[in-house]
């Protein structure tokens, strides 16, 4: 893949709200508590670093598949969800 292209269509704004939201809703749950209690058992703190990230980095991966296969499905019901999970997330992190 071209790397101008992919940059590009990037979304900056999408990004953004993509991360904020994530970096929210991540905090103080439960797998930052159980990264934590690994990192704090005296093993390779990078160790668990890559295992915690690469776990993140697939759940989120499988959540984008799962999203669009339903956007694609049921295009309205998409924007429905959307809603319902934007909802639900800032009152999670509020």
């Amino acid at each position: 893949m071209d790397i101008k292209l992919l940059f590009s269509t990037l979304d900056l704004k999408l990004l953004l709200s993509t991360f904020g939201l994530v970096f929210l809703a991540e905090l103080g749950d439960k797998t930052q508590l159980a990264t934590l209690s690994l990192a704090s058992s005296g093993h390779s703190r990078f160790t668990v670093f890559l295992g915690s990230a690469a776990a993140l980095i697939l759940t989120s991966a499988i959540a984008v598949v799962v999203g669009a296969a339903v956007a694609r499905a049921y295009p309205r019901c998409g924007s429905i969800v959307r809603q319902a999970s934007l909802s639900s997330s800032w009152v999670f992190c509020s």
